[in-house]
């Protein structure tokens, strides 16, 4: 009975010791695991809001910087016109007597691009080196024409504008007016071989020192041109074309190829290849491969054929106009800069003066 007695009462105590530990452990448990959930709502809610967050906050527009090889310019962002595009970068060649002076306009289409594009067509700093200052521009795109027709218009103007301004700032900026060429690739080289060719677009009767002055260039050395923007001779040369539509305002090139008789004085009035003269400037044209007419291309936007094209336009009109590209036999100049320094630098008169 003792031994009974004594074990009951072990029996007793044990249930209390557990007891004792369960309420332990409940208490301990159910704090941590209230703790748990709570860091995880706060963790939930706070990915809801960085969520919600990131919807709404627009990420930063990316500010375009030159290339590491494109030295300093002496002038920044000096204004042309009132939009926030018309502004241009100027590199100042050191020389006691005026210098010539390289142009450059960017590609992009006409709808994107920047001036700090300046090292895909040219060597700004061999430039310099030779004694040739240099300017970049941008220009309103296609998408700034709003009531303006055609919209291609806008961007081509723009590039004449800025040309009359830094003429306008000759004496100023040392540079010798006589002796400016244009420097370009893709849609930047169609706008160059458009003031090169186009009538003079001064203004000797204008109250403006800015209208006053020339568009034209003494030569021009550029980059994947576009010669036309004619749908029909595109596709002539090259099957598989589909630029330009975007220019005249429309939708899509099969679009722009159906309205091209509606369009035509358009097209005429700003295609190079139409406007191209006996008294058009030396014209150098660069490629990244052979012309192939009547052949689809790789890349049909920036085709050779373009170029072939035109010289053989500028041969029956005796323009001097070469074609270039890699494997090319008789190269003399193997680069646009090459060109421009060679040219800018002869005093012998063979380049057209303006």
């Amino acid at each position: 009975m003792a031994k009974y007695k004594s074990e009951k009462a072990a029996n007793v105590n044990n249930r209390k010791l557990l007891n004792k530990y369960n309420m332990k452990k409940k208490y301990i448990t159910v704090p941590a695991t209230c703790c748990l959930v709570s860091l995880i709502s706060v963790i939930n809610a706070v990915n809801v809001q960085a969520a919600g967050t990131s919807k709404k906050v627009k990420p930063a527009k990316k500010v375009p910087v030159y290339d590491a090889s494109v030295p300093k310019p002496t002038l920044t962002e000096v204004r042309y016109g009132k939009h926030e595009r018309q502004v241009l970068d100027f590199w100042k060649a050191s020389s006691d007597s005026p210098t010539p002076l390289v142009f450059a306009i960017h590609g992009g289409g006409w709808r994107g691009g920047s001036k700090e594009l300046i090292h895909r067509f040219v060597d700004t700093a061999a430039l310099l080196k030779a004694g040739i200052s240099v300017v970049a521009i941008n220009y309103r795109l296609v998408a700034h024409a709003e009531d303006v027709q055609p919209p291609v218009k806008v961007p081509l103007y723009d590039a004449a504008r800025a040309l009359q301004f830094v003429r306008s700032r000759a004496d100023e900026w040392n540079i010798d007016k006589n002796r400016i060429a244009a420097a370009g690739e893709s849609a930047g080289a169609c706008s160059s071989l458009w003031l090169a060719y186009h009538d003079d677009l001064a203004d000797p009767k204008s109250d403006s020192d800015i209208a006053r002055e020339s568009t034209r260039f003494c030569c021009v050395a550029l980059k994947g041109a576009q010669t036309t923007l004619d749908p029909k001779k595109m596709k002539k040369w090259t099957p598989n074309s589909h630029y330009g539509w975007h220019a005249f305002g429309k939708k899509n090139f099969p679009e722009f190829l159906a309205d091209r008789e509606k369009l035509l004085p358009w097209i005429v009035e700003y295609s190079p290849y139409a406007l191209v003269s006996k008294d058009a400037p030396p014209t150098y044209l660069f490629y990244n491969t052979p012309p192939d007419i009547g052949k689809k291309q790789k890349d049909p936007t920036h085709s050779a054929n373009f170029g072939a094209m035109l010289k053989k336009r500028c041969k029956k009109l005796k323009v001097k106009c070469d074609v270039m590209y890699p494997g090319a036999s008789k190269v003399k100049y193997k680069t646009p800069t090459d060109y421009l320094i060679a040219k800018l630098n002869d005093r012998s008169g063979t380049s057209r003066k303006k």
